[in-house]
């Protein structure tokens, strides 16, 4: 009878055990989670996320809204983020810190302090590739204004100067009307199907058109980042989509991609790169999408058969997808747990 009762309680127990080691596997909490954080200058939402979450991207669906705070996905520094409970689930909360910037709704305009606003991810880190840096595709490029010549003959242009640019056959340019300068940088080509997905444009500076005379225009540089010269097109100036507040998502289609190439001059791929890969709008890829890096393993010879196996690939990391366009997307790196490479794969989260 003893044996009995404690092996039914040895099994209880087990069960216990296990039950709750499967529910700490299932929680998206970490274990180490704080109850409350105070938001400081410099954080993102991404950090504070990872400060409470195992999946820094999940972070969304467990964000209860209080109905009295105007704005909830504005977060300032002074700001209170808790964990609570509520109906046996985690949930974070904000509360408003000292500036106490919670208002009563109603139909009037409000101008929401942007700039102290914590951002999504480091807006540092993708700020050049949100102004200076555009993929378009070739006939565009091809059929676009140009620069001809600096004023006087000058070979080399720049802030503060005045250029003459040649229209578009279709009359493209004008008057008074404010564009971008850009050189053509190079192609993106899709690694699996050699498709090429569009030419980056490098914005070299900004200028407004202050006179035409049949097909020649006469610019105005009001500023620039590097020498303008010949052969540089013009094209209209795109408003900066991406805002700070932005979530994290998982692609709404199983998705499937390659990082492609990488920004900013690096070779060796890390935590806040910037990458481009083969996936955008035309694959429902939206900003703010999430997906897992996958590095190839290699392959390994099978000592017993005597043949070459291919190893699975590793997940190493983590990106977020920040700016899209037709046929590619920019994404940021957030997290990586070894060197990343171009050609690494990428899968829904």
């Amino acid at each position: 009878m003893r044996k009995a009762l404690f092996g039914l309680v040895s099994f209880m127990l087990m069960t216990f055990c296990v039950h709750a080691a499967n529910q700490e596997d299932e929680s998206p909490l970490r274990l180490d989670h704080p109850d409350r954080h105070v938001v400081v200058q410099g954080d993102t939402l991404w950090n504070i996320s990872e400060t409470f979450l195992r999946t820094p991207w999940l972070w969304p669906e467990i964000w209860h809204v209080n109905p009295q705070i105007a704005n909830p996905h504005l977060i300032y520094p002074g700001d209170v983020i808790s964990l609570v409970y509520i109906d046996g689930q985690p949930r974070l909360t904000l509360a408003r810190g000292p500036g106490g910037r919670t208002v009563k709704l109603s139909p009037e305009m409000r101008i929401e302090p942007i700039d102290t606003v914590i951002p999504a991810i480091p807006l540092d880190a993708i700020r050049p590739f949100l102004k200076s840096s555009r993929v378009t595709d070739q006939e565009t490029l091809d059929q676009a204004p140009y620069v001809i010549s600096g004023h006087e003959g000058r070979i080399v242009s720049g802030g503060g100067d005045t250029l003459y640019a040649r229209d578009s056959d279709d009359g493209q340019l004008v008057k008074y009307a404010s564009y971008g300068v850009y050189h053509p940088g190079a192609a993106y080509v899709d690694p699996d199907t050699g498709e090429v997905l569009g030419v980056e444009a490098l914005e070299v500076g900004l200028g407004k058109i202050l006179a035409k005379d049949a097909d020649i225009a006469t610019v105005r540089l009001n500023s620039s980042d590097n020498e303008i010269m010949a052969k540089d097109r013009l094209l209209p100036t795109e408003e900066e989509k991406v805002i700070p507040t932005f979530f994290p998502s998982s692609p709404v289609n199983e998705t499937n991609g390659k990082i492609i190439s990488v920004l900013g001059g690096v070779s060796q791929v890390g935590p806040y790169d910037v990458v481009a890969i083969n996936r955008g709008q035309r694959e429902n890829i939206e900003v703010g999408n999430v997906m897992a890096i996958y590095h190839d393993s290699g392959m390994v010879t099978d000592r017993v058969k005597n043949e070459l196996v291919q190893l699975p690939p590793e997940r190493a990391g983590i990106l977020m997808v920040f700016r899209t366009f037709e046929k590619m997307s920019y994404a940021l790196v957030l997290k990586a747990q070894r060197p990343l490479t171009v050609g690494d794969s990428l899968r829904n989260p």
